[in-house]
């Protein structure tokens, strides 16, 4: 079983940057695709980024050009790197990992989420 743990969200200025940690348990997590939601309150949640374990990677429209999906494999760790942030980015962020290495929707295993909230 794999467990996700996401840390590094709080409150940022619209325009500043977040570097969101997503730590894995287990012992194949160089194996498997991780990924990025996000939910709003009384919105769906939405991918924002993957990673397969190749390092393929995929973004939302929303947010190409200003986050960045990585992976540490020895660290078992990925994250998300959010430049530019804006109100709009304001929601729960929830760590996604999938045991398909090159799946870019990962929906296997979830984090708890962590918020991530924008000021205009």
């Amino acid at each position: 079983q794999v467990q996700l743990v996401e840390s590094g969200g709080g409150l940022v200025q619209a325009g500043g940057s977040l570097r969101l940690s997503c730590a894995a348990s287990g012992s194949i997590f160089g194996a498997y695709a991780m990924g990025w939601y996000r939910q709003a309150p009384g919105e769906q949640r939405e991918l924002v980024a993957a990673i397969t374990g190749s390092g393929r990677t995929n973004y939302a429209d929303s947010v190409k050009g200003r986050f960045t999906i990585s992976r540490d494999n020895a660290k078992k760790t990925v994250y998300l790197q959010m430049n530019s942030l804006k109100p709009e980015d304001t929601a729960v962020y929830y760590c996604a990992a999938d045991k398909r290495y090159g799946s870019l929707t990962p929906n296997d295993y979830w984090g708890q989420g962590t918020q991530v909230t924008v000021s205009s």
